[in-house]
């Protein structure tokens, strides 16, 4: 908790350089916007909510709930042409295709995932799994993210996420899928399922936990309170997960965002996504080394205002963090979880 030291992160077979003394730094670098408290709850002008015109002109439906659309600036398309033939290795290029998706999570702008019901945070999941599996029939990675405020490149505030399915495994895909297999390989149980179940055990890192999940700042961690949403038992894939398991997965994480917001009594910065084992033909292969997880990374380090930039060292040699991640946790662990906007109600 004093002094620096690197740890190991097996799941990315990398380190991180721990550093606790310089949170006490002074601060006088950039300080971020608050976002915003005045949302309107509908904006005709806004191309998330229903009813409104997206860029394309399309028109959305009155949705109720859950709404999947078609990205209209898609990062992959599935006809795409091949690329030239290089000449030599040192420029190579490869296929890539795929779709992209935007899944709205409530017809409200001014809701977030902390603020809307166990229901409808449970209609989210629901539609994360039908996406996954709809999408991960041809695709071998279905990469389900939320980009939450404006400090993450969100550009809309309208509570959504987006869904990306390519041709190919992406870098950190291919990374976790090598060292879960050689952890598999080594020691006979998946890494993520014995990770989970020691810190349950140690409790030092854990943040919230239920009968089927738990949260912990991660041992490695790299974000100030980046966390880890880990199941109990071993799941390969998002569609997979039980009923009970789909309920008691809403409970813990309106419980871990409820915290992340009365932190710095602020609507949370973040990215977040869902790993799981590759799809496509992957389905008929043994996967057994996968396990379920999500990541969640917060930029925030210091207050609503001050940010972790991940520059020049982080940059240039290898990540580094300025507070332990026992002590993350100890902080996240000890907020209340009644949402800061709701307290007086």
């Amino acid at each position: 908790a004093e002094h620096q030291h690197i740890r190991y992160n097996p799941l990315r077979d990398d380190w991180v350089l721990v550093s606790a003394h310089r949170v006490k730094r002074p601060w006088q670098g950039q300080l971020e916007k608050p976002p915003l408290e005045d949302v309107p709850r509908w904006d005709p002008k806004n191309p998330l909510c229903p009813g409104a015109t997206r860029a394309n002109g399309e028109v959305n439906p009155q949705y109720e709930g859950t709404f999947v659309f078609p990205n209209d600036f898609p990062a992959l398309q599935p006809d795409a042409p091949e690329p030239d033939d290089s000449d030599h290795p040192l420029f190579r290029a490869a296929p890539a295709r795929g779709v992209c998706k935007v899944m709205c999570f409530h017809p409200w702008s001014d809701l977030t995932l902390p603020l809307m019901s166990l229901a409808e945070i449970r209609a989210v999941i629901d539609a994360w799994a039908e996406l996954a599996t709809e999408l991960g029939a041809s695709y071998p990675w279905v990469q389900i993210f939320e980009n939450k405020g404006a400090m993450m490149g969100c550009s809309n505030p309208h509570p959504h996420c987006q869904v990306w399915a390519s041709s190919f495994l992406p870098n950190e895909a291919c990374l976790e899928d090598q060292t879960q297999r050689q952890h598999l390989s080594l020691h006979g149980v998946p890494m993520l399922l014995e990770y989970a179940e020691q810190e349950a055990r140690r409790k030092e890192r854990l943040v919230v936990e239920n009968a089927d999940w738990l949260v912990v700042v991660p041992y490695w961690a790299t974000w100030p309170y980046q966390t880890l949403l880990l199941p109990r038992r071993h799941i390969c894939r998002l569609q997979d997960l039980s009923e009970g398991e789909r309920d008691s997965l809403a409970s813990i994480m309106q419980r871990l965002l409820i915290k992340y917001d009365n932190l710095f009594e602020v609507s949370f910065p973040y990215s977040m996504g869902w790993h799981g084992a590759p799809t496509g033909s992957y389905l008929e292969e043994d996967c057994r080394h996968w396990q379920l997880h999500a990541h969640y990374y917060p930029p925030l380090l210091r207050s609503a205002t001050v940010r972790k930039f991940m520059v020049g060292y982080e940059m240039l040699a290898q990540v580094q963090r300025d507070l332990t991640p026992e002590q993350a946790a100890e902080r996240l662990r000890s907020l209340p979880e009644v949402h800061y906007k709701q307290r007086d109600k």
